[in-house]
């Protein structure tokens, strides 16, 4: 619990009011970024993260799909290569105050159809679960294989030892499940993803996946029923949820934090601790929960 102080205490100032953090955020020059697609019409992309470069299939025919369900994780978003290249980096805060470490465990939400943040976390921990629903499946799992292939490759030839090399068919520690906000429940999934009887969750991440105020109830259920089964566990040591997205509407944004500020304590990551494009008027903004019925 110590190493969960010091990560509070390097964070800073707790979020008290989501309406005078909307107002901060959103009282800054925030630069264009459109809707913060990488490009909406390609079909294959070279997107480089910690100095790999990774090749990425995305489907915009299925973007502009009157799909039921929505289609936004049909393609890459700008903010997606910018938190894997912050959350799995060597000197990433979460490493440097263990909230992550070889042995963890991580659930994404919402990962799309890219699998950036998993094949390039997933080398560093323990266990990666990579969720969304299944109709992005095909191409994920595809990049997921063709990306973990080049990671490999790209550290053999540095050198270096990976905590856990992704080297299976899709990553031996690495894998995806389907998982809908609205209508799953995340009770099953220890047991779907073969962890122990006891083991947690250490992390919650998802990137981009504020955007509709539809959406906010669903997700923060799920982040919190995450959290929880860590505190139905005996190890004590909460899950840290890890929510980065673009600045687009204020009013989505406070409703999302005013939701997750109910259940949640929240802190934004101060720049100090971010990456350059990441950081404040950068149209990005990165936050810590810790669920508020956990000790920390």
């Amino acid at each position: 619990m110590m190493a969960f102080q010091s990560l509070i205490s390097a964070l800073g100032r707790e979020i008290e009011d989501p309406e005078e953090e909307t107002f901060l955020l959103f009282s800054q020059d925030i630069p264009s970024q459109n809707l913060g697609f990488v490009d909406a019409k390609a079909t294959n992309l070279e997107i480089t993260v910690c100095n790999i470069d990774l090749n990425i299939t995305q489907s915009p025919g299925l973007l502009s799909s009157d799909r039921e369900g929505g289609t936004t994780g049909a393609v890459v978003w700008k903010i997606t290569p910018l938190f894997a290249e912050w959350v799995a980096s060597d000197d990433s805060f979460l490493f440097q105050y263990s909230a992550l470490d070889q042995h963890s465990t991580v659930l994404e939400l919402g990962c799309g159809i890219s699998g950036i943040v998993a094949v390039s976390l997933a080398p560093r921990i323990g266990k990666y679960i990579a969720t969304d629903q299944d109709y992005v499946f095909k191409w994920l799992k595809s990049n997921i294989t063709n990306n973990s292939a080049i990671i490999s490759k790209n550290v053999k030839k540095r050198g270096k030892t990976p905590a856990t090399t992704a080297c299976g068919p899709m990553g031996s520690n690495l894998k995806v499940i389907a998982l809908d906000w609205e209508t799953s429940s995340v009770s099953e999934l220890p047991t779907l993803v073969g962890m122990e009887p006891g083991q947690i969750f250490d992390a919650v991440v998802a990137c981009d996946c504020v955007y509709n105020e539809t959406l906010i109830e669903p997700l923060v259920r799920t982040c919190a029923e995450t959290c929880q089964l860590a505190n139905a566990s005996s190890t004590g040591k909460p899950t840290v949820c890890i929510i980065a997205q673009q600045l687009r509407s204020d009013t989505v944004f406070e409703a999302w934090l005013i939701a997750f500020h109910k259940v949640f304590r929240v802190w934004r990551v101060p720049d100090k601790l971010l990456n350059k494009g990441l950081r404040e008027g950068s149209g990005f903004v990165v936050h810590i929960g810790i669920f508020r019925d956990s000790e920390a």
